[in-house]
């Protein structure tokens, strides 16, 4: 395979109560909390886990302050808003940076008050905690760029051209755009550079994706907030986002912020809705497919904007031809069950999403179902 630049085991996984993800008022945070609990437990990450765990409780206290009562009166959907994964994102932070040691029992998985310690913390870092309620989080995972490629290829063999133009939304600091640099496993089918920027070998279940020869011509991406990888701080906060059991996930930011600096991704500030009304609208290169893709991003549009790229998404994919087809792909969560999927449209004459996969969140294995 070479890509050019330019089970069962479902049924055996626990089942949990849907929440609707849109949930506001009373017992809606209560709610959050607990739910982003059993996701990060169903994900292996058991310390942020535990830290999500400890807000709840100092939550349900009679522990005063700024930040505790705009989380306890928080006014949007605190599901939806990834409200604990912005708490915790910012209590990783001051551990990383070593600004409040009495985190690091937790983060090194040993016995600890974890109410009472992250009290404290939240108490004596109030002022550098608060803007980290101010946007949800940005984490911007390689290992998902696995499942981006793995569409390719069977798009590739459903007869689309198999020369790509990528276009993404929520590209944080545009890690995914820079796909064309990774080398990928992906059960056997060996795809891109060697050795890459980053090398992604998830573990594979199901039957091989199709082999395929695959091009990636353009990859444009857009984030209401973009992250540039080459700032410290800028990056620091990314790192803070992920969760810190799965420590390669830092050698992959690492090796992230190396790419970058040798070559920025293309990416923009805009909206979702902007950027992929603008972009169909440009007309598409010669001989390609052009993708609009995105992961774990889609919870965080606003309903508008989803409605809005949904229609402009299919008034384009009525335009398209053979000769310049459209495809669709996302790698978002389904919450009913806590696992995320790998989902695929494409015009024409497929316009019915069909689940290609079930994903890991951070890339560690695909459950491939077709």
């Amino acid at each position: 395979m070479v890509m050019q630049s330019s089970s069962d085991e479902s049924s055996q996984r626990p089942a949990y109560e849907f929440v609707d993800m849109n949930t506001a008022g009373p017992g809606a945070v209560a709610t959050a909390f607990a739910n982003q609990v059993a996701y990060c437990e169903a994900a292996g990450a058991h310390i942020t886990a535990r830290v999500v765990a400890g807000v709840a409780a100092v939550l349900t206290s009679d522990t005063p302050g700024e930040l505790l009562d705009r989380v306890r009166g928080w006014q949007g959907a605190p599901l939806a808003d990834a409200l604990s994964l912005r708490v915790a994102g910012g209590l990783h932070a001051l551990h990383l940076s070593g600004t409040a040691p009495e985190l690091a029992p937790i983060y090194r998985g040993e016995t600890a008050d974890d109410a009472r310690v992250i009290a404290l913390v939240i108490g004596a870092h109030e002022t550098a905690l608060l803007p980290w309620l101010d946007g949800p989080p940005q984490t911007n995972e390689a290992g998902r760029s696995a499942n981006f490629i793995a569409a390719m290829l069977w798009l590739a063999d459903r007869g689309l051209l198999p020369r790509f133009e990528c276009l993404e939304i929520g590209s944080s600091a545009g890690i995914n755009l820079m796909l064309d640099r990774y080398s990928y496993d992906l059960g056997g089918v060996r795809v891109g550079p060697e050795p890459g920027a980053m090398h992604f070998a998830p573990v594979w279940k199901g039957a091989r994706p199709a082999d395929r020869d695959i091009a990636i011509v353009s990859a444009k991406g857009c984030d209401v907030a973009p992250v540039d990888l080459t700032n410290p701080a800028e990056a620091l906060r990314l790192k803070a986002y992920i969760w810190p059991e799965h420590t390669v996930r830092f050698e992959r930011m690492d090796a992230a912020i190396r790419a970058a600096t040798e070559r920025k991704p293309d990416l923009v500030k805009a909206t979702a809705a902007d950027f992929v009304e603008a972009q169909l609208a440009r007309a598409q290169a010669p001989g390609t497919t052009r993708i609009l893709m995105h992961s774990i991003v889609w919870q965080y549009v606003p309903a508008d904007q989803q409605a809005r790229v949904t229609a402009a998404m299919e008034a384009a994919g009525a335009k398209a031809t053979p000769e310049a087809p459209l495809a669709w792909v996302q790698v978002e969560a389904d919450r009913t069950v806590h696992r995320h999927k790998l989902t695929v449209r494409y015009w024409p004459g497929g316009s019915e999403e069909v689940q290609l996969a079930w994903s890991h969140p951070h890339g560690a294995d695909v459950e491939w179902l077709v």
